[in-house]
């Protein structure tokens, strides 16, 4: 779980936090702490499976947000560190 001063560094421009694209940023965040968890405990399987849910929940809201508005889905993907920006 990220603290509150880790959620607000994380959205320091998003006002609507129930956006779609701020949903995005704290899951990557939240599954960017969980991996590193996971690679010092790797026995943690009931932290892998809560790791596998956030990442599924993630495809699926990215696959909304390209589905809905192309142009902020291409914006947000170097944001969070998916894909490389084409030049």
């Amino acid at each position: 779980m990220l603290t509150k001063e880790e959620k607000q560094e994380a959205l320091k421009e998003e006002k609507n936090t129930g956006s779609a694209e701020a949903q995005v940023v704290l899951l990557s965040k939240q599954i960017e702490r969980l991996f590193a968890h996971l690679k010092k405990s790797p026995k943690d399987l009931h932290s892998k499976r809560g790791l596998l849910g956030m990442v599924n929940k993630r495809k699926k809201l990215l696959n909304y947000l390209k589905r809905k508005d192309e142009k902020r889905y291409k914006e947000l993907l170097p944001k969070i560190g998916l894909k490389k920006q084409n030049k």
